[in-house]
């Protein structure tokens, strides 16, 4: 469409038209794609009552805020989108520009005012049609308008998976350079393993020429590698191929389906391709490991991406269970109570890609936006209506329940899952959002189901409660919730009294058996356990419907006792095995001074700054004020605070304390064993198995990961000051991760001999191979991280004589430490295993230290048990790693196990960054 060809419009109003003039608009238009699918009668209308408009190149067609008047769309040229946040006009940026076919002005409907600024690109002609003509068309032609506009109103028809021309732009017209090649690897590598995988095919009469079928593309990408975990996994790396056009769908379908369907290669759609050469074919498969990997850390978010272009009626179960694990990561959603996440989920329609040409300002991920409607050719991802519809939804499902004019608890009626790992929608249940301690235990009382033995909800107060009301509160409530009654003949009251005191029991032994030994340790819980026996004792003499719970809770009652025997008796028992560390257990502290020379103290785990700086100061016979000092090895001093507690457990693997006078405090030197190793340890542990290492490795790490309490992770979290709780169990594991991280450092560091340390990190990742073979996630992530410890990454000259065939393996492995998408690749691995599992526990402590701190523990003077459930679903993942024991003959022992043994638990090791880095430096000079 030309100047010339519609000269005459600019001068003739609408109504003088003749039908010659209508037969040269309407020709003219049809030539534009994007009014191709309006039917005739539509066209006619248009051609009728629309106006011609060409603007020279940076001509401003209207501004952000006015009122308009016009519905436009252009038919030669460009224009640019351009949004102010202020009120000055000259601060705007283009955000995206306009080009042939595309829409805008629809603001008009409902008398909005505009969104953005026009200004032409260039010489551009526009169709412009004034509102009242506009609002006809659109009450009579609105399907066909619809795929025209920007959402809201062009959502409201075109959520079909078939309107290609609506979710084509989601797809590159042009590969990216990587993507192309990682086609071209699979189809060579697929050509050379299992060439019958590629090749024509039937299907109702028709054959399609050189394709692959979805599910067999499936198959055959989990076999190739372990880092594709699931089949959605791997669907997601076949879709990242798709959405580039590498792979395509033979009906050009634009969401890959573990089905049977076909694809095709996008080096098949040309007839008569040759097939690749042998040498072509063996680039592919030295290629193979890394293309894999590649596609598996990307694959994730192209099946996200997928699945959000569904309409919300499409999706199925397994679509809402990933949306679903994404919304409990997102930042911008962390504040949003479970009910309203699963909710959204159903909304989110579709991705968002703007194309910009200037900056407005920078989203992170994570962010939210939305809060300017903003004038794109793209569809938003959820309107502002689902959001609030929504918001309102849940406020109306709310439930406060008040005395005294104040909430004490609020509850929310909402679809919950009624099993841990699947998310169920039809289940409906009130689920407590907050409230004060009282009426949280009140409601479980009143609502749990004797007949389900899993509660999840009580689980999570048993569990949690500590954090909002500790046992001396607790206990005087659960007895008071055991109700005394005389056994009255009135069935009614009798029946009432027996499900209150069974509900009572069963929530006391829940409790119980969460806290084990732990309750040993007051005095106020064993008092509670003993008169709740006794009232079971003498009730179920009477009624008959208690004598089943007699047994559990004198079980309880009486391994209490047992614990506390065992406590002072032990002996040597704890050289032979872990055994938990207690809060009153007593331990024998080597605390120095500053020339060196050392007191031995006894005082209890638990014991505080304070309580330890007295203790010296008695032993040494002085009076002076001592400061308790942290000492590292690299002569980094650490002030400990007088209410610390359980100060040993917090020191670093080289690390000792020190006490002295203030003046001496700048005078404290390391002892010279804090420097750790002077000469590597490969003689000894060389000729040792490799699988040996990781076995007896994985042993250990068990013994110390089963002594710690579920309940130190929240005192870790929460702070155990707060508590005066010790953590030295989850102490000693985390300290072990660190130990074996350093292991690896130091060994590499202290290795002189070039073919030496090439045998050294071919040892380590068979020790960490083995390691995962054991599911010790934990010691496999330590080998890895001391691998990539800057002081061995950098000794090029080691990693370049490191055969291939290992450098793909420890690729592979450091790939499952790829932090991106909040540890997806590590997250998608441990739901993949089966228990026993030793997890990686800094990352699951991250996981409750974001949850704590982005969330207040107490709302309006209210519990925010939203909080506690979540952080409680993390410690159901350590339950669940222990859940089964772990088997001592999955590996069978030789006969050095015991100097195997004795090595793993006693590794040396220097933790002084500086000095490491140092040693580094010697290894491999820095290259000029």
């Amino acid at each position: 469409v030309t100047p010339a060809a519609l000269h005459w419009s600019s001068l003739n109003r609408p109504s003088e038209r003749s039908g010659e003039d209508v037969d040269i608009i309407l020709t003219r238009l049809r030539e534009v794609k994007a009014f191709q699918r309006f039917p005739s009668p539509l066209l006619l209308q248009i051609c009728a009552c629309a106006f011609y408009e060409c603007l020279e190149k940076g001509i401003t067609l209207f501004r952000q805020g006015d009122i308009g008047t016009s519905w436009y769309a252009v038919l030669s040229g460009s224009l640019d989108v351009k949004v102010s946040e202020t009120a000055n006009h000259q601060d705007a940026v283009t955000i995206c520009t306009l080009g042939i076919g595309t829409a805008f002005g629809e603001s008009i409907l409902d008398n909005t005012p505009r969104h953005a600024t026009i200004v032409s690109r260039e010489t551009s002609e526009l169709l412009r049609i004034e509102q009242r003509e506009f609002k006809s068309l659109w009450e009579k032609y609105r399907q066909s308008l619809a795929g025209l506009l920007a959402p809201p109103y062009g959502a409201m028809e075109s959520g079909s998976n078939n309107d290609s021309d609506l979710h084509c732009k989601y797809l590159t017209e042009i590969p990216s350079e990587k993507l192309q090649r990682a086609g071209k690897v699979l189809r060579n590598a697929i050509l050379s393993r299992a060439p019958h995988m590629i090749r024509d095919r039937k299907y109702h009469l028709k054959t399609y020429r050189q394709c692959c079928v979805g599910t067999e593309l499936v198959d055959w990408l989990v076999l190739q590698s372990a880092c594709v975990l699931t089949r959605s996994h791997a669907v997601g790396m076949w879709q990242a191929l798709l959405e580039e056009g590498v792979l395509n769908h033979v009906d050009q379908e634009l969401g890959f389906q573990d089905k049977y369907l076909f694809y095709r290669f996008l080096d098949d759609e040309e007839e008569d391709t040759p097939l690749p050469s042998e040498e072509e074919k063996r680039e592919s498969e030295e290629e193979l490991p890394e293309t894999i990997l590649f596609l598996a850390q990307i694959g994730p978010d192209a099946l996200l991406r997928m699945i959000l272009r569904k309409s919300p009626g499409q999706r199925t179960g397994d679509d809402l269970e990933i949306i679903y694990d994404e919304l409990l990561h997102i930042k911008a959603l962390a504040h949003l109570s479970n009910t309203v996440s699963q909710t959204l989920h159903f909304s989110f329609k579709e991705t968002v890609q703007v194309s910009k040409t200037g900056v407005v300002c920078t989203l992170h991920e994570g962010d939210d936006f939305g809060k300017l409607a903003l004038v794109t050719d793209s569809p938003r991802a959820a309107s502002i209506e689902d959001f609030n519809r929504i918001l309102r939804d849940v406020e109306a499902n709310t439930v406060r329940l008040k005395e005294h004019e104040q909430a004490v608890l609020v509850l929310e009626k909402s679809p919950r899952a009624s099993t841990l790992g699947s998310i169920k929608y039809h289940q409906q249940m009130y689920t407590v959002i907050s409230g004060t301690p009282e009426k949280i235990l009140e409601h479980f009382l009143e609502t749990m189901r004797m007949d389900i033995h899993h509660n999840p909800a009580v689980d999570d107060f048993v569990l949690m409660h500590c954090v909002f009301m500790p046992n001396s509160q607790l206990c005087p409530l659960l007895m008071a919730q055991y109700p005394f009654c005389l056994y009255s003949s009135l069935q009614e009251r009798l029946e009432y009294a027996l499900n209150s005191k069974r509900r009572a029991l069963i929530l006391a032994l829940r409790w119980a058996n969460t806290h084990t030994y732990l309750l040993q340790e007051e005095p106020a819980a064993i008092s509670f356990l003993e008169e709740l026996y006794g009232s079971l004792s003498n009730d179920s003499r009477m009624l008959r419907a208690l004598k089943d719970l007699v047994p559990d809770l004198e079980k309880i009652v009486k391994l209490q006792y047992k614990t506390l025997i065992r406590q002072f008796s032990n002996g040597e028992e704890r050289l032979q095995k872990k055994q938990p560390i207690r809060n009153q257990d007593d331990i024998l502290l080597k605390v120095y001074c500053s020339d060196h020379t050392y007191t031995t103290i006894r005082v209890a785990v638990a014991a505080t700054g304070r309580e330890v700086t007295s203790a010296v100061a008695d032993k040494l016979g002085t009076t002076d004020e001592l400061l308790l000092v942290h000492l590292s090895s690299a002569s980094e001093k650490q002030l400990l605070k007088p209410n610390d507690v359980s100060v040993f457990s917090t020191l670093s693997i080289n690390g000792r304390l020190f006490a002295c006078p203030r003046d001496q405090l700048n005078s404290l030197t390391p002892l010279p064993d804090q420097e750790g190793p002077s000469a590597g340890s490969m003689s000894t542990f060389e000729l040792m198995s490799s699988k040996d290492l990781a076995y007896q490795m994985t042993m250990f790490d068990w013994e110390l990961f089963s002594c710690v309490h579920e309940h130190e992770l929240l005192y870790h979290t929460f702070g155990r000051q707060s508590f005066r709780r010790t953590t030295a169990n989850l102490d000693l594991f985390l300290r072990r991760f660190n130990q074996v991280q350093l292991w690896v450092v130091t060994e590499v560091c202290l290795c002189g001999q070039l073919s030496k340390r090439v045998q050294l990190l071919k040892k380590f990742i068979k020790i960490a191979a083995h390691c995962r073979e054991f599911k010790n996630l934990n010691s496999f992530f330590a080998i890895i991280m001391g691998m990539s410890n800057p002081a061995v990454s950098r000794l090029s000259q080691t990693w370049e004589k490191l055969p291939t065939k290992f450098k793909k393996f420890y690729a592979e492995f450091e790939s499952m430490m790829d932090p991106s998408r909040n540890h997806r690749s590590y997250r998608l691995t441990v739901t993949k295993l089966e228990p026993p599992i030793i997890p990686f526990m800094p990352l699951l402590l991250k996981d409750m230290t974001f949850t704590h701190e982005g969330n207040k523990t107490f709302i309006d003077n209210m519990v925010n048990f939203e909080k506690m459930r979540i952080i409680a679903n993390t410690i159901r993942q350590v339950r669940h790693c222990r859940s089964q024991p772990f088997n001592p003959d999955i590996c069978q022992p030789n006969k050095n196990q015991a100097e195997v043994r004795g090595y793993v638990r006693k590794l040396c090791v220097i933790d002084n960054q500086r000095a490491l880095t140092q040693l580094s430096y010697r290894l491999e000079p820095r290259r000029t």
